[in-house]
This record gives C-alpha cells, structure tokens and sequence, in this order.
C-alpha cells in the first residue's frame, strides 16, 4: 500500500498523539516474536530484508538509556532435556522453559533472587549503580548529533515500579509483601523512584527535545490489576507523580505505560499520576480502544487494541476487527493502531501481511469506513 507522503514520521507521531490533524496516523509494531519471524520465513518472508523496511512502517527509537540491571545476570543453563530447559534468566529468576512451545509462551517460574532485605541490598550495590557508565550507549555523542537531524520520534524509558519487583520478587511473595513488610515495599518504590531520575536526568538535559517517555509495569491479569487500586494509589502513584513532574519539567510531555492485561481500573490512577496513553490494550483481557476512547475522550492516548486472535483467524476476521475499530479511533485522534501484544506465531506471514495492508488502506482514509 502506497501513499502520498506530507509528513515526516516525528510530524506524524506528535500531532497523532496531540489530537490534531494528520494525513494518516503512526504505522508502528509492538514487534514479533522469534518463533514468528522463523514461521514467515518459511512462508515467503525474504530473510535479507529490514523487517521495518520490508513492511513499509514508520521509523521510531530509543536513546537506548539503559534503567534496568547492569550489569544483567549472566544467562546460565542449570539442567536441559529434549523437552525443557532450567536457567537463570538475565533477571536472575530461575524458570524452565519448554521446547516445544517456544519463546512465545510463559515459562514455569521457579526461584527469584530476592527473598529477603539483604538480596535486595546486594541487588542495588551490585546491579542499580545509576552512575554506572554502561548505562549510556558507547557512541552517545555520536548519537546527540544524529539526532539533531532526525524526522523520527525518539523516546525514552523511565522505569518500572511494580513490574520491575515482581520480576526480581515473584507474584506471590510481592503480594505477600505489601501486608508483612510494607516500610520494605516503600523503601524499594522510594529508590526505584530517586533511581530512574538520576539515570535519565543526563539525557533529558543533554537532548531538550525527546519526544516521549514509555514506562513499563504489566502488573494486571486477565480480568483485574494485581494489586488494588488503594494499593496502587498508597505505594505507587507518588513515585509515578514524581517521575513525570521531572519528565514534564525538561518537555516531555508524552508519558506513556506499557501494561498487559485488564488496565481498567488503573488507567485513572496513571491519568492522576501524569501518564498520558497506555498499550497494548489487550482485547483477551477484555479491553476496548473504542469503548476507552468513548469514555476517556481527549484524556488518553491509545496505542493497540488490534486483536492478535483475528489476525491468527484469517481474513474475515481481520476486516471485521479493523472495520469496527480503526475508522472511529483514527477520526478521532490520538491513536496508533498495532496488535495488542507481540505478533505470535499462529499467525500465518500470508495473514499478516493482509492485516498490514488493510490497516494502511483504512488509516488513509479513515472516513470512507465510517458507519
């Protein structure tokens, strides 16, 4: 699908995100899974190809400031069979992984590196030094200069509270965690907190004009948060608040959450705590771009919300999920359309790419489909 091109993809993004008019909305991807991308190519999909490219979608990056572990924990496999393999993951989580599924499905997860107050003291002496210089790309001047001459949006990532803990403390004993230790709880969220500030300051300072900021929590499941919104609101809003009042100091005004499941009951809470949009909007969880747009108006930007099912269904399926959606979510602003997860791989390379050109042809002229 081509088009006749009169803005440049920065453009494009920040009046999308603004509500004002555009020639078509961001044609992005969350991404694909490994075993997905193997599935196309032995379905068509030329293995020496962009994958951006090939699929004609619009340019967007990170400064690629790294808020996570570093150094990460050494991947190291502890036991492996024809059936399953047992590792410590770069988390330092200990989980089994079954090969015949692949990488697209969850993993067993079987042993977390911080169980007590002393594991999470050597975690931060070890792993969260924010002044670690590995946390800025070797080539960051080189990067700033580029940039200058961009016609691209690029972001940054400011963290993760409840979702990074789960990762390194397990579901279960988090939750446990809120009633026996709640000072703990704080103490971890108030550093996390001072943490991310630090590591980002450099570059918000030293790039004025970073067009977002993603965050990332998947702390909700298929029907709920896990953790309540009274919870959220006593332990986490604050360290929400205090991170985007920084980020809204130095310009960045577009403040987005990454967070799988049911994000119903969360999306005001996030709204009071400065966030501005969430994705994926995951429809199996029972989410609904069009029913948060009808309700939330020009309060919240929306990037997702595509089943990734009707894709996997065929091509009836996948008219019917973007006649329904796409025409009044692309009139009325402040969407980016994409699956609402990483593209997995039930989904044939013949069937994406009828998604991909049929979501073009609608977002080009998004009236014509208007009912």
């Amino acid at each position: 699908m081509k088009e006749e091109k009169y803005m440049n993809a920065r453009e494009r993004f920040l009046r999308t995100m603004r509500f004002q008019e555009v020639d078509r909305p961001p044609w992005w991807e969350l991404w694909y899974w490994d075993d997905t991308v193997e599935r196309w190519y032995q379905e068509g999909l030329p293995q020496d190809v962009h994958l951006l490219d090939y699929f004609g979608v619009d340019r967007r990056e990170s400064v690629g400031v790294n808020t996570g572990l570093v150094p990460a924990f050494k991947e190291t496999t502890l036991e492996e069979t024809d059936k399953y393999r047992i590792f410590i993951d770069w988390n330092g989580v200990k989980r089994q992984e079954f090969k015949e599924h692949g990488r697209a499905t969850m993993p067993l997860f079987l042993e977390y590196p911080i169980k007590t107050r002393a594991d999470w003291e050597k975690l931060k002496k070890e792993r969260l030094n924010p002044n670690s210089p590995r946390r800025y790309p070797y080539d960051w001047e080189d990067r700033k200069r580029m940039w200058k001459e961009r016609d691209y949006p690029i972001s940054i990532h400011a963290g993760s509270f409840y979702g990074v803990l789960r990762n390194w403390i397990g579901v279960e004993n988090f939750s446990l965690m809120f009633y026996d230790s709640p000072e703990f709880v704080h103490e971890m969220m108030e550093y996390l907190t001072e943490f991310y500030i630090q590591v980002i300051r450099r570059a918000v300072v030293e790039i004025p004009d970073i067009d977002y900021a993603t965050m990332w929590e998947d702390m909700c499941y298929k029907t709920a948060s896990l953790l309540s919104p009274a919870m959220f609101k006593e332990f986490i809003l604050p360290c929400y608040k205090k991170v985007t009042s920084f980020l809204i100091e130095h310009g960045i005004d577009i403040i987005l959450v990454d967070c799988d499941g049911n994000i119903e009951e969360l999306i005001p809470l996030w709204l009071e705590g400065g966030v501005t949009g969430v994705y994926p909007i995951e429809v199996a969880s029972g989410m609904d771009p069009v029913a948060l747009r009808k309700k939330y108006g020009k309060t919240l930007q929306l990037l997702g919300g595509i089943d990734k099912r009707a894709l996997a269904q065929g091509k009836q399926a996948i008219d019917q999920e973007l006649e329904t959606k796409l025409p009044y979510l692309c009139v009325s602003g402040g969407y980016v359309p994409w699956c609402d997860h990483l593209v997995p791989p039930d989904v044939s390379f013949e069937h994406y790419m009828y998604y991909l050109n049929r979501m073009k042809e609608i977002t080009l002229n998004p009236k014509k489909y208007l009912h």
